[in-house]
């Protein structure tokens, strides 16, 4: 359970830090933008974070293949190394979502 308050905590910190600093950036200039910025590190960090479980569980559950049965080590790589690839392409289109928002275009 103490993980698990750690992964909420680390990804409140990363969702509030970039929205009050462009908060603090859009009262300077007259414009309030903390709404973008809130959404990009909920985008970002809510990305990563499904991305990391899903990836630890496709890493763990490799890994338990291949000691139950050495032999299909090589039959399980290419189907694992695919699903890492599409797991972390989850993770860029997060960041990309956040990157838009964040310039706003």
């Amino acid at each position: 359970m103490r993980n698990v308050a750690k992964i909420f905590f680390f990804t409140l910190v990363g969702v509030l830090l970039p929205a009050i600093a462009q908060a603090a950036d859009g009262a300077a200039a007259g414009d309030s933008t903390w709404g973008y910025a809130l959404g990009a590190g909920l985008a970002i960090g809510l990305a990563g974070l499904g991305c990391g479980i899903g990836q630890g569980l496709t890493a763990g559950n490799t890994t338990a293949g291949i000691a139950r049965n050495p032999g299909a080590a090589s039959s399980m790589n290419t189907p694992f190394i695919l699903g890492m690839v599409l797991i972390e392409s989850i993770a860029i289109y997060g960041l990309l979502i956040g990157l838009l928002l964040v310039f706003k275009f």
